[in-house]
């Protein structure tokens, strides 16, 4: 029959319940067809019919036969099934006999085949993965839990699992129980690992399923952000979750902002053409899903296509015979080439593998308001949130106002007492003090209402090893049983790196009081005072051992031996001025800082007197600075010099708070003493390796000088006896 200007079909394989009622996709298969024939401008001279095949869900085998019987009629293109298993097995047949097959589903086999004969309207898998990078890298998010329900997930977000290897980002991918819509013990380990940057890949009715069990489990606050991969999530009801503060973000490619395209949706609402929401799903009624916008698009993809191939007819095929239908590739060219703007946004096909690459997506989020567009998302040019959401400056008392805050605290004079009363007192009436007071002033300020509550265990916070836990009001803050913590809370390091603190509000130290006792003359021997008794041992056995090897250095070195009577070069006896006692002159000398008329010659002498030299200038440079405060200020003689003492006394009784900052401190303090080896100690290693060093150079000098003598030995002078020497010689 000829396909202008009589009736063409078009076959539809949808998977459904038995005996269920129709699906959103069949529904809005059957609504564009109908659309398009009472409205004539697309196809003012054909009419489209139809051949609507149900199958069961995977039933890959019943797909093919269906297939089969929509062939032998004389169909123009097959539309569906949505299952990958099904959806395989009718594309083989349409590739067999050259009858389009139009999917709205989403698919991660590839063809590179120009001669395929699939198109594909659902948005490029690669090209969601990136948006959904994208939208990772503008959060700045750093650590990202993935959780997906099915494996396809984790192809569908290729290029997010492939990002820890290119970018700083930790990744931690869990799944959902399968066949079960209990998400609670997988939402609970989250919450016990402080996941707060969660992608969910789900079907709108799983993310519905989700977000109603994390907000009896407390996980939908403002703590937490959500990414949700379903482009349905617009039509979910977001009534329980507005103003919960929590941050959720998603895709939308459905335009509901142009005016065509709300129009159509209205009477697709006012027809009730839609299928009921399934009981518990989430969806609102009368939305349009994203699987049934693609099928209307998909239809009118293919009459775009129709009104631009006159002259086609379409016949019977066999699936036994195996003869392709003739004017196929043509047909499938003209699809693959079409373009059209529909309810979801432009419609252009990748004419080597059918797929949808250009496409544009709505970035949207919740607020108060509902769901609302923050930014777009497209292939060529990536995310583009709006200058609102993007340079946007949180006020402060915006962001505070009408919020309810848990505040934690703990009793402490004269921060946070019980209020004494003789009537009963309740909720935040029980307390008073400087920090309620401050809490009062603020929520003035800044509009919030709060809650005090005393921290269950009675503790500040401190870190235990043994367990690996933060405890007190550090730790409900952590597991955000507490929004804000308001007491005499000490700021430290290791409580900074899990908690933010605020300006403080006072400063305080830590000081022991008592009573100052009279001065003391300085004795005989306080000029030893500033160096320990360790030092001054290891200084004079450091002389010592520098005059040894100094002197037997010099012995051994042949550069160190001189002649004492120049008039004479031909004498035998030669003289070494570095004898044991002049090497101890030397080293004392130079530590006296007087110097003495030895000068060594040799190149290792040399390098262990200036060794020593740089040693006694650090020695003599730290015992002048710690004498000078020695003897300028007064020391006081108390019991209690250090921490050491007082715990080593029993006539003074002390005690710190428990888990407080000043228990920590005393764990934590060095015992504070004169200059010990741990203060210069390094300057010993110094000498230690100089003298190492010279004895190398040393060696090296002999060597030299032996066998520089054994080569003037080779050729004597005949006038003249020579005879080999060596240093030792005189010894």
């Amino acid at each position: 029959m000829k396909l202008n200007p009589v009736c063409l079909s078009a076959g539809g394989i949808f998977e459904s319940i038995e005996s269920g009622p129709s699906g959103p996709e069949e529904l809005a298969f059957k609504f564009a067809l109908n659309t398009i024939n009472r409205n004539r401008t697309l196809l003012p001279n054909t009419t489209l019919t139809y051949d609507i095949q149900r199958i069961n869900v995977f039933d890959s085998f019943e797909a093919s036969r269906k297939a089969c019987e929509q062939l032998s009629l004389g169909v123009a293109a097959i539309f569906g099934p949505s299952h990958s298993s099904s959806a395989n097995a009718v594309q083989s047949i349409s590739n067999a006999l050259g009858v389009p097959h139009i999917q709205t589903r989403w698919k991660h086999q590839v063809s590179d085949n120009r001669d395929s004969y699939y198109v594909s309207l659902y948005p490029d898998f690669s090209s969601l993965s990136r948006a959904i990078l994208d939208l990772v890298h503008f959060f700045r998010w750093r650590m990202v839990t993935v959780v997906y329900d099915d494996s396809t997930g984790l192809i569908r977000l290729q290029e997010l699992i492939k990002a820890p290897s290119r970018y700083n980002i930790r990744l931690k991918i869990r799944q959902l129980a399968a066949d079960t819509k209990d998400a609670k013990p997988l939402l609970k380990e989250m919450k016990k690992a402080k996941e707060f940057h969660v992608i969910f890949d789900c079907s709108h009715e799983m993310a519905g399923w989700i977000l109603k069990q994390a907000l009896s489990m407390g996980m939908v606050t403002e703590y937490y952000h959500y990414i949700f991969t379903t482009l349905d999530l617009f039509a979910l009801d977001m009534e329980p979750y507005r103003f919960s503060g929590v941050n959720m973000t998603g895709f939308r490619i459905l335009n509901t902002e142009s005016p065509q395209v709300s129009s159509i949706i209205e009477k697709w609402s006012m027809e009730r053409l839609q299928a009921p929401p399934k009981p518990d799903s989430g969806l609102l009624d009368g939305f349009m899903t994203t699987d049934a916008a693609l099928m209307y698009d998909a239809v009118h993809v293919v009459a775009v296509s129709i009104q631009q191939s006159p002259q086609i007819t379409v016949s019977s095929l066999q699936c036994n015979r195996h003869k392709p239908w003739r004017f196929g590739g043509r047909f499938i060219s003209l699809i693959k080439e079409a373009s059209w703007d529909g309810l979801t946004g432009r419609i252009l096909f990748n004419k080597t593998n059918g797929l949808r690459t250009d496409f544009d997506l709505d970035v949207i989020s919740l607020k108060e308001n509902g769901l609302e567009k923050i930014g777009t998302w497209d292939p060529p040019r990536g995310l583009n949130m709006s200058e609102n959401h993007k340079s946007k400056v949180t006020n402060i008392t915006d962001s505070l106002s009408n919020k309810s805050l848990r505040v934690s605290t703990i009793l402490e004079e004269p921060y946070v007492m019980f209020k004494k009363s003789d009537k009963p007192l309740y909720g935040n009436d029980r307390f008073e003090g400087f920090c309620v007071d401050l809490l009062r002033e603020l929520s003035g300020i800044l509009g919030f209402r709060y809650e005090i509550r005393l921290v269950e265990d009675g503790r500040y916070g401190a870190f235990e090893e043994s367990t690996g836990q933060w405890s007190g009001m550090v730790r409900e803050l952590m597991d955000h049983k507490a929004d804000l913590a308001v007491a005499p809370l000490t700021i430290t390091y290791v409580r900074e790196k899990v908690i933010d603190f605020s300006k403080p509000f006072m400063t305080l130290g830590i000081s022991i009081l008592y009573r100052k006792p009279n001065g003391t003359n300085p004795g005989v021997f306080s000029f030893l005072n500033p160096l320990s008794p360790d030092i001054w041992m290891y200084i004079l056995l450091a002389c010592l051992g520098v005059s040894c090897v100094l002197f037997v250095i010099a012995r051994f070195s042949p550069y160190e031996w001189y002649n004492p009577h120049p008039c004479n070069p031909d004498s035998d006896v030669v003289e070494n001025n570095f004898t044991l006692l002049n090497s101890f002159w030397f080293g004392v000398g130079a530590l006296m800082r007087q110097g003495s008329e030895l000068m060594p010659k040799a190149l290792s002498t040399r390098i262990v007197g200036g060794i020593w030299w740089f040693f006694t200038l650090i020695i003599i440079s730290s015992y002048t600075a710690n004498l000078a405060a020695f003897l300028t200020v007064e020391r006081m003689e108390s019991p209690i010099d250090s921490a050491d003492d007082l715990a080593k006394q029993t006539k003074i009784l002390y005690g710190v708070v428990e888990d407080g900052a000043t228990m920590t401190f005393f764990k934590v303090l060095k015992e504070a003493s004169a200059l010990g080896v741990q203060n210069i100690g390094g300057i010993f290693i110094v000498l230690a390796a100089g003298l190492v060093l010279s004895v190398f150079v040393a060696v090296g000098e002999v060597l030299y000088k032996s066998k520089q003598n054994a080569q003037i030995e080779k050729v004597p002078d005949a006038n003249t006896r020579g005879r080999p020497f060596t240093p030792l010689s005189d010894i």
